[in-house]
C-alpha cells in the first residue's frame, strides 16, 4: 500500500488537472480538494468532480462564500470579467484566494497524515496574479512549517507547484504526455452551464495559445 499522500488543489481547468496527473505519476496516494467559494458558475466543480472521477481518488468541495465580500469579477456580478488584455493586476484576481485555498488544503493535509500539497499555479503564462508567484508559495511553506502540529512536532510540509516556471504549452504537451482529458477540464472565467467557454477572457485566450503553441488540437468547447 502507499503511504506517500497528498493533496491537490483541483479547480477544474486545464493546470490543476495536469497537476493532478503528475502526482499520480510520482506515486502519491491523492486526494482532491475543490471550493465552491461563490465563483460565476458552476461548470469548473463539475469539471474537478468529473477528473477527480477519471482519476478514482477522494474528492471534497468546500463551501466559502467569498461572494458575500466580492472584490473580484469572479466573486460580484456587479464587475464585469475583462474580455481584452490590460495592464496590472487584474480584476479577475480574487483577494488573497490562493491563501485561503492552500490554508485549507493545509488542514486537511495535517489530518490526512500527508507531506505534500499541489497547487497548478504559474509563473510565466499566466494573468499577473501576485499569489502565482514563487515567493508566495515558499512564504507559504514556511508558514506552514511554523503554524502547525505537523510542522512543530512531525516531518512538516512541503508546498508543491510543478508548473511554476513552465510556458502554457510546455504544460500541454506535459499534460498530453500524461493523457490528461482536456476536454473534461473547464478554464474559462465565465463559461456557462454546459462548460462551454466564452473564448475571450484572460483565461481562454491563454489556453487556446498554449495549445496553439504545442501544436496539439484544442478540445475546448466555444458557445
Amino acid at each position: 500500500m502507499n503511504h506517500k499522500k497528498a493533496v491537490i488543489l483541483l479547480s477544474g481547468g486545464l493546470d490543476s488537472a495536469t497537476v493532478l496527473a503528475i502526482a499520480k505519476e510520482q506515486g502519491y496516494s491523492c486526494y482532491t480538494m475543490s471550493f465552491d467559494y461563490g465563483q460565476r458558475h458552476r461548470a469548473e466543480l463539475q469539471a474537478a468532480e468529473r477528473v477527480s472521477r477519471q482519476h478514482a481518488v477522494e474528492h471534497k468541495v468546500i463551501g466559502i462564500n467569498l461572494d458575500g465580500i466580492g472584490g473580484s469579477a469572479l466573486t460580484d456580478s456587479a464587475i464585469a470579467v475583462p474580455e481584452r488584455l490590460g495592464e496590472g493586476i487584474p480584476v479577475t484576481y480574487v483577494p488573497a484566494r490562493n491563501t485561503v485555498f492552500l490554508s485549507l488544503a493545509l488542514w486537511w493535509a495535517e489530518v490526512l497524515g500527508a507531506q505534500d500539497i499541489f497547487i497548478g499555479v504559474n509563473a510565466v503564462d499566466y494573468s499577473g496574479y501576485p499569489d502565482c508567484r514563487p515567493e508566495f508559495i515558499d512564504a507559504f511553506e514556511r508558514m506552514a512549517n511554523l503554524a502547525t502540529k505537523a510542522g512543530v512536532e512531525g516531518s512538516g510540509f512541503s508546498i508543491r507547484a510543478p508548473l511554476q516556471n513552465l510556458s502554457k504549452a510546455e504544460i500541454v504537451k506535459m499534460g498530453v504526455q500524461l493523457g490528461v482529458d482536456y476536454s473534461s477540464t473547464v478554464s474559462c472565467y465565465q463559461a456557462d452551464d454546459d462548460g462551454r467557454a466564452c473564448r475571450v477572457c484572460d483565461s481562454c485566450r491563454l489556453r487556446a495559445a498554449g495549445f496553439e503553441a504545442a501544436g496539439v488540437e484544442d478540445p475546448t468547447r466555444y458557445y
